[in-house]
């Protein structure tokens, strides 16, 4: 089910929006304020599909949604007037750059198929024309060629519709400004020897097939455009004249100002990097294929593809090859932990991420499943990397097509026989450093004496398991026993509860802090492991509206077991009438065999707390 749809039966089933005084959300739930709370259906509403419970408790009406509360609330918004407090509302606080790496991975995401897709058959089509299969002369070729070619021609198009939904605009009108700018017409006067201006103003014309920072910038410029013109045009005749206005406007300043400077920003990007190759094409290589891995973890590695595609362009990419030594050398160190493994799951598991990876270039799997656990390999991903990189950076390959880097889509790459050489000494020495090392095992923590059946019996059928330490002092109580009926019947998964005897909060894992709501009762923090987890302070603590709440991190911030998290001061809390009992859970429970609390009356900070079975 959509969130839209979601969203309207919600509306629906709360007695409508004529019956909504307010809506606010917290960690978890919407929080609606009703006029007649006798006309919302309860029983209805939880047996909706993407609904976990509804609580009617302190004056709120909560319909607990789980991690996906901020996106169902911003559905009811666009689709109601009804009153909403900002403060409540997850506020995500992100620089710049992360604002700009967001847009670009958001806005090539969809179209990452398309482009394999096509980048893959042109490699297929240089094979057949290579061996003379087939000839460049036949209409088979025209045909197939026609249709690895037009996602790459007409990207400007698709770049316009997806940047435009990604920034909140009409992606229809976004998709116009990119095709105005292939429409037969205008790219007739690119032929035309003689010189033209618009309202007297000389155009810079160029070539825009391909490109993608001028279709960037003057999405981004409309994305504005649309939503100053829609407080200022009365709403019935919006739908014509603000795309009208915005076509208007934009296309011209985009023939005029930015689609050249869009140019020369990707041209002398293009041209640094070919300098870059020129001078120490080692070094570059080097570097490139050091960082990939990392770029990858972190999400930034989609900021490449603009840079990539300009280049293809152009004359060729010289940034994949050297960067395709990190992703062959992360199958190297799974092929490795395949051969050398001894628990059954561990090489079922390796051998499963190798695959993805040798024929698709997809190797998130290795990295999230296999380096973030092993984190002794990642030096060694590091090490082939920069060896593979530099080869190819030194050897001066490059991409023709675009493709992903994998078995499939060498021939994809230019000169062919020296690309092979750079990946694959960055896969064999990736594996030969992980079988002559080794890898790290994770460690064991011990635990209590009555937990230990369970646990025994669990490895000894080659299971695994992680602990998470306790991130305050205090005394321990079952999840059914918190008087909050979703915690207590673990809809929001499996966990524990404490009774706090001080006002600190303490991070129980390495990790990302995925979340911290403005009103600093809640932080969720996902584990290098990949556990997510929730912890909660106090029950309906988020009417204090912060207050009495001391976040010492933010969202986005990586923590280490131990780092403080939050100060809060239980006395006034406790004062203003609100349990502070602190709830720790592990909210995709379903991908773990159990998750066992201590059976200790109470923990002191850094105690063991639970210890998942996986």
């Amino acid at each position: 089910m959509s969130y839209s749809t979601l969203a309207k039966d919600i509306i629906r089933l709360v007695g409508g929006e004529e019956n909504i005084l307010s809506l606010v959300h917290c960690a978890t739930r919407l929080r609606f304020k009703l006029k007649d709370d006798s006309k919302a259906d309860k029983t209805a509403l939880e047996s909706i599909d993407g609904i976990l419970s509804v609580v009617n408790s302190g004056g709120q009406f909560q319909v607990v949604v789980g991690s996906h509360v901020a996106d169902i609330y911003k559905e009811i918004v666009k689709l109601t007037n009804v009153t909403t407090n900002s403060d409540f509302i997850e506020k995500e606080k992100v620089t710049v750059t992360s604002r700009i790496f967001e847009i670009i991975s958001g806005s090539f995401t969809p179209l990452l198929g398309a482009l394999a897709g096509a980048g893959m058959l042109k490699a297929l089509l240089a094979i057949f024309t290579m061996t003379g299969v087939m000839s460049q002369k036949s209409g088979t070729y025209f045909v197939l060629s026609a249709a690895g070619n037009a996602v790459f021609y007409f990207l400007p198009i698709f770049l316009g519709i997806t940047i435009a939904t990604k920034l909140g605009a009409n992606p229809y009108v976004g998709g116009t400004i990119g095709a105005a700018l292939l429409e037969p017409n205008f790219t007739q006067l690119l032929t035309a020897k003689q010189t033209h201006s618009f309202l007297g103003i000389p155009l810079v014309l160029m070539d825009y097939s391909s490109t993608v920072f001028p279709i960037f910038i003057a999405v981004s410029i409309y994305a504005l455009l649309e939503k100053y013109l829609k407080k200022v045009i009365q709403k019935d005749i919006q739908m014509f004249l603000v795309p009208m206005i915005s076509l208007v406007i934009i296309v011209p300043l985009t023939v005029l100002a930015f689609g050249p400077f869009g140019v020369y920003v990707g041209n002398a990007i293009a041209s640094f990097i070919t300098f870059l190759s020129a001078k120490s094409g080692l070094l570059t290589g080097a570097v490139i294929g050091t960082a990939w891995t990392f770029l990858t973890i972190f999400g930034l590695h989609w900021g490449i593809v603009p840079i990539v595609l300009e280049n293809l362009a152009a004359n060729g990419d010289p940034l994949i090859p050297m960067a395709a030594a990190a992703p062959f050398a992360q199958m190297g160190i799974a092929l490795a932990i395949f051969l050398k493994a001894r628990d059954n799951k561990l090489k079922a598991l390796s051998g499963s991420t190798l695959l993805p990876g040798l024929l698709a270039g997809v190797t998130e799997p290795i990295i999230y499943g296999l380096l973030t656990r092993y984190k002794k390999t990642i030096l060694f991903v590091a090490i082939a990397g920069a060896v593979g990189g530099a080869i190819n950076g030194f050897l001066g390959v490059k991409l023709m097509s675009f493709a992903f880097p994998s078995m499939l889509s060498i021939p994809a790459f230019s000169p062919m026989s020296l690309y092979i050489i750079g990946i694959a000494v960055a896969f064999v020495l990736a594996a030969f450093l992980t079988i002559l090392l080794g890898f790290e095992e994770k460690k064991v923590v011990q635990v209590e004496e009555d937990e230990q059946t369970s646990i025994d019996k669990h490895e000894k059928s080659n299971g695994k398991r992680l602990s998470i330490f306790s991130p305050v002092s205090g005394n321990v109580q079952p999840l059914s026993t918190v008087n909050d009926r979703v915690f207590a019947s673990e809809a929001m998964g499996k966990g524990i509860a404490i009774e706090p005897s001080s006002g600190q909060v303490f991070s129980p894992v390495n990790g990302i802090v995925s979340t911290l709501f403005p009103s600093g009762h809640a932080i969720g923090i996902v584990s290098d492991e990949g556990t997510e987890l929730l912890i909660h302070i106090g029950i309906n603590t988020v009417q204090l509206n912060g207050k009495f709440f001391f976040p010492k991190i933010k969202q986005g911030d990586r923590v280490a077991k131990g780092d403080l998290l939050i100060e809060f001061d239980l006395e006034n809390i406790k004062n203003e009438g609100y349990q502070t009992t602190t709830i720790v859970v592990v909210t995709n429970t379903d991908q773990y065999l159990d998750i066992i609390g201590t059976n200790k009356p109470s923990v002191m900070v850094n105690d063991e707390l639970l210890t998942i079975l996986y």
